[in-house]
């Protein structure tokens, strides 16, 4: 394998490129059964453009690639994810729509969240939308195991990156992100144990982590899963903070308290955490902080990507014991 970036030689024209299906996200207003909510907010959500975003957010160059219907929609995802810094490279596809999510609180405390992804633009995504020179040029591939359960096309346009990325030595991540909706444990399972050997990076809960390998105790996981591959094996433990083994070396990091009041999107700030410090080429423990404390600030409002913290925000969890700003 050839050894990886960790500087580019050049100014690319992107440090970190990830593709998948981004979609409309419909939030009621109101908790309870979704058959009474009368009001939505209007948004957008999908675990690929949420990382672009986070990654944008703490002072890198990203690129989002994926397609969108030729509607309303995909104009506002396109333009959604442009004013917030990324690069955009969105198919618009005229046969298909742009996918629909939508998310209601059944309680206070139980979020439920419905796709209509069937047949969509996004699940249309295919080896030829990727531009491999961009792929090539740039520092990391992120990708997600949600893409390869959409169709077959989108299986192998995950791969297709995966080998274009190894080839140049540009770093490539996934995030497990596993999705009962889209694909059963053993579908899943036999696809990242196929691939989780081409990684470099992985993200995982312990329970998606035991979708590869059935492995009890989260540093015998940790290390199960790294021999099959990856340098850097990254396991969240959502509100009881994360663990890294890197080379070798476990470090362990705390969670930050906030308040929670969604928590979808928190494993898409966390990976974009981790990501963007080592773009920024900080030091191990620093990268797994970040990570948290992106974690911790996504949970903290509605929506999947719009807390994102700024580094000028970071140290805001670090704030005095009234809570308030002067």
């Amino acid at each position: 394998m050839p050894e990886r970036k960790t500087g580019p030689t050049t100014v690319p024209t992107t440090e970190l490129v990830t593709f998948g299906e981004t979609m409309a996200l419909f939030a009621a207003r109101r908790t309870g059964p979704m058959r009474f909510a009368r009001d939505f907010d209007l948004g957008l959500g999908g675990a690929e453009s949420n990382v672009a975003i986070g990654v944008a957010r703490l002072g890198h160059r990203a690129t989002w690639v994926g397609r969108v219907g030729a509607d309303e929609f995909g104009d506002l995802i396109r333009s959604t994810l442009q004013g917030e810094g990324v690069d955009v490279r969105a198919i618009a596809d005229p046969d298909a729509p742009t996918g629909l999510m939508i998310k209601g609180r059944r309680t206070a405390d139980l979020i439920d969240v419905r796709y209509y992804r069937k047949d969509s633009a996004g699940s249309r995504l295919r080896a030829a939308d990727l531009d491999p020179e961009l792929i090539r040029s740039a520092r990391v591939l992120h990708v997600s195991a949600i893409t390869p359960a959409l169709s077959g096309s989108a299986r192998e346009a995950v791969h297709h990156a995966i080998a274009e990325a190894r080839a140049e030595g540009v770093l490539v991540s996934l995030d497990v992100n596993y999705r009962r909706a889209l694909w059963t444990p053993a579908e899943a399972g036999a696809w990242l144990r196929e691939t989780v050997g081409d990684v470099d990076v992985l993200f995982a809960t312990e329970a998606e982590g035991r979708l590869i390998a059935d492995v009890e105790g989260a540093t015998e996981l940790a290390g199960a899963l790294a021999k099959l591959g990856p340098r850097h094996v990254l396991i969240k433990f959502g509100a009881e903070g994360a663990m890294e083994l890197s080379d070798g070396v476990e470090r362990r990091a705390e969670p930050y308290a906030v308040t929670e009041v969604d928590s979808v999107g928190a494993g898409d700030a966390f990976a974009a955490g981790w990501l963007a410090d080592w773009l920024a080429g900080a030091e191990p423990a620093q990268r797994l902080s970040t990570a948290c404390a992106a974690g911790a600030f996504a949970v903290t409002s509605q929506g999947d990507w719009e807390s994102l913290p700024r580094r000028a925000d970071l140290s805001l969890l670090r704030r005095p014991a009234d809570g308030v700003s002067r």
